[in-house]
């Protein structure tokens, strides 16, 4: 007889973890809060636009690839390569940086700021280079039983690399690099991932060589939700059932194992083993009552930031924006610095801009152009209070209007906002953080929450805030650990 699994949370994690389940036999059912599949990868339709809610690129396409083929079957995903990746606009310059993958392109882009960029970055990206392999098997690609374990790995790790244990992000790009263009283009896979550089350890330069020459940035032919959609046929087809507006209140238990998850409605959620894709610190903390992670506790942990989006649909074209672009002003530090802690809304924020319907047309009537707008700003513990969203939202819309030429607000369309309250209600986010806990060295491998769980042996976790981390391809290692766990269900320290 079939062993049943229950996954709580349809999220990438879940969807990932789903089929490599159903491939190898077991019976799957899932339940879901929101009303479709998802969680951050998620969609809106309103008005004509089609909006991707969360993520739109991903890096370490090959993830994908690999889960596919553990399933038997060839990668049903239609991916698209960016380049240039993103461009980048700086408030006191009127013409944006374009971010090529080619670094002798890349240098005529700095040719102005940046003396010998191609041998600087060469230097620089060969040490990432050699991080991210010596690495990614090592550290990344692994469960941990315990911190033994841990450490035993870590030795592993050439000692060449110790030093950026020591240094962060942003010391590190200023031993290679002389521009604060060159330095801040180049720390924004940091910012833009809920943290700084100005605390963001340094073996995270490893990011630059993903983006810049491992594998690139790509994204879906007719949108990212497409990944979603792509899931839960495949699933579907395999008789994995969905129940969705099905939200987890409470965990039966009689001990050492899991009996039951209940919902809302106070029905009985019943299975062999069970696979939570809710954050994994946030839920040991709330439906367990773990002591380790009582809201006090999980206030002291560190979060990444909380997003802020507008997904707004305009009539016309705005040519002077790329697929990807950021907007940043020219007090990059200060900004930094103030930015997790901050209770107001940011006078100048900085944002990051899609525009999918540069390389996807479906998703805006024709000659409308569909926005999407993010602003990581503080989460709720210390801005809980956001009546004043449409205040930042017409902030940024009118410095984006001014610094691409076209007036966003008068040629408005459609438009919703979405703050860290909504963000913290649609998908149980902590506080609102938006991509779960940091990647500071004391929270990242074994030191994230486990994604076995420590005192029930039949309750498992997938997704961001587990075992590896955050990001679309880590999620999807991430399915692949957790099935480890579950094949071989080897208590955890």
């Amino acid at each position: 007889m079939k062993e049943k699994v229950l996954i709580v949370g349809a999220g990438l994690g879940a969807l990932a973890t789903a089929l490599r389940l159903v491939t190898r036999g077991y019976e799957v059912e899932i339940v879901e809060k929101h009303h479709q599949a998802g969680g951050r990868l998620n969609q809106i339709k309103q008005d004509g636009f089609t909006f991707d809610t969360g993520p739109s690129f991903f890096s370490m396409s090959y993830e994908f690839d690999e889960l596919f083929k553990d399933c038997g079957m060839e990668n049903p995903l239609e991916m698209n390569e960016l380049n240039p990746v993103y461009s980048v606009y700086f408030s006191n310059r009127k013409k944006p940086f374009l971010i090529y993958k080619d670094l002798e392109k890349l240098a005529k882009e700095f040719y102005d700021v940046e003396g010998d960029f191609v041998q600087k970055a060469k230097g620089y990206l060969a040490q990432a280079k050699a991080l991210f392999h010596d690495t990614e098997n090592v550290i990344v690609k692994r469960n941990y039983n315990n911190l033994l374990q841990y450490g035993t790995s870590l030795l592993r790790v050439p000692i060449k690399h110790s030093p950026l244990l020591f240094r962060t992000m942003w010391q590190e790009l200023e031993r290679h690099f002389d521009s604060e263009e060159v330095k801040i283009i180049f720390s924004l896979v940091a910012f833009f991932l809920g943290a700084t550089p100005f605390d963001t350890p340094a073996v995270y330069s490893l990011l630059n060589y993903t983006e810049l020459e491992h594998d690139g940035y790509w994204n879906i032919k007719g949108g990212m939700y497409k990944i979603t959609e792509t899931f839960v046929s495949l699933l579907e087809e395999r008789g994995v059932k969905f129940h969705y507006n099905t939200e987890i209140t409470s965990v039966i238990t009689n001990g050492k194992e899991v009996n039951g998850f209940v919902d809302q409605n106070d029905h009985v959620w019943k299975a062999d083993k069970y696979v939570c894709n809710a954050d994994a610190a946030a839920f040991r903390g709330k439906m367990l009552g773990r002591k380790k992670f009582t809201e006090a506790k999980l206030d002291k942990m560190d979060w990444t930031l909380a997003p802020f989006t507008i997904y707004l649909g305009v009539k016309g074209k705005v040519e002077n924006l790329h697929h990807h672009n950021y907007f940043l002003g020219d007090n990059f530090k200060s900004y930094a610095d103030k930015i997790f802690k901050m209770s107001v809304n940011p006078e100048k924020p900085y944002y990051y801009v899609n525009v999918s319907s540069k390389s996807n047309a479906a998703c805006a009537p024709e000659g409308c152009e569909n926005l999407f707008i993010l602003c990581p700003v503080p989460d709720l513990r210390y801005k809980p209070d956001w009546q004043d969203k449409e205040q930042l939202a017409e902030t940024i819309l009118k410095d984006m209007s001014e610094r691409v030429g076209f007036d966003l607000i008068g040629n408005r369309v459609t438009q919703t906002i979405l703050d860290p309250v909504d963000w913290q209600n649609m998908f149980n986010l902590y506080r609102g953080s938006g991509l779960g806990l940091a990647h500071g060295l004391n929270q990242v491998a074994a030191m994230r929450p486990k994604n076995k769980d420590e005192e029930f042996d039949n309750l498992y976790y997938v997704g961001a805030s587990t075992t590896p981390g955050t990001g679309l391809p880590i999620v999807v290692i991430s399915s692949k650990l957790v099935t480890e766990r579950i094949e071989k269900d080897v208590p955890v320290i």
